[in-house]
């Protein structure tokens, strides 16, 4: 196999630093994680982009509860981010009714024109996971579904991570499944021995907590374990 993907969640140049001192592959970079992970600054992306030479992927994600105007403004955010070298994304919306919600995905696209990006875990709380899939698998620079199995974690989304392992290269099934939310090291050889190559940690990579920094130590365990 391949050396797998280790994503960790970054906010701050510290985060990065420590991240790749660990081992990390790339990093998500957000901010405000008590909202489960918002778009970060332009200072902020400026800042870590200047710290580590690893691949940086920015969450666009304005808040809970947007409507067109925050996507407006997501997608003016999007275009200085861009400006200031971002080049990789992760993002996705659903509607009411959890299905995706493509004007939104459409419009920040747009913007991107072109650059790789990650349907994160919104597509745990979707409706229907298959049509979702080969709805966003078609549209182009999607690369990743970062994805738990459930919103409840990958405790109760194993199963569905490993039946979608198996349809890898299925229409809907071609990006790579990334796994996280709720993540541990116990879960990786069965993920592993199943194919999943790409891992992401946020509170794994802080032992102390969100209000402390990534551990450089805690991170070289999954690198290790990987």
């Amino acid at each position: 196999m391949s050396r797998p993907i280790l994503e960790v969640i970054a906010l701050t140049a510290e985060d990065a630093v420590a991240a790749r001192s660990g081992g990390a592959d790339r990093l998500e970079v957000v901010t405000d994680m008590a909202s489960d992970g918002l778009t970060p600054s332009r200072e902020a992306f400026a800042e870590i982009r200047a710290a580590v030479d690893l691949p940086l992927r920015v969450m666009l994600r304005p808040q809970a509860g947007f409507g067109v105007a925050d996507v407006r403004r997501l997608c003016r955010t999007a275009a200085e981010l861009r400006e200031e070298g971002a080049d990789a994304f992760v993002l996705g919306f659903l509607d009411h009714e959890g299905h995706p919600d493509l004007v939104a995905v459409e419009m920040l696209m747009a913007v991107i024109d072109g650059c790789p990006w990650t349907f994160h875990r919104a597509i745990d709380r979707a409706a229907d996971r298959h049509a979702l899939r080969t709805q966003i698998a078609a549209l182009p620079g999607v690369d990743t579904f970062l994805t738990a199995g459930s919103p409840a974690g990958v405790d109760d989304g194993l199963p569905t991570l490993l039946a979608e392992a198996a349809r890898s290269g299925e229409p809907g099934y071609e990006p790579r499944i990334m796994a996280g939310g709720g993540l541990r090291l116990d879960h990786l050889p069965t993920l592993r021995a199943a194919g999943i190559d790409a891992f992401h940690i946020g509170s794994a990579a802080r032992p102390e907590g969100w209000a402390a920094p990534v551990s450089a130590a805690a991170v070289e365990e999954w690198r290790a374990a990987l």
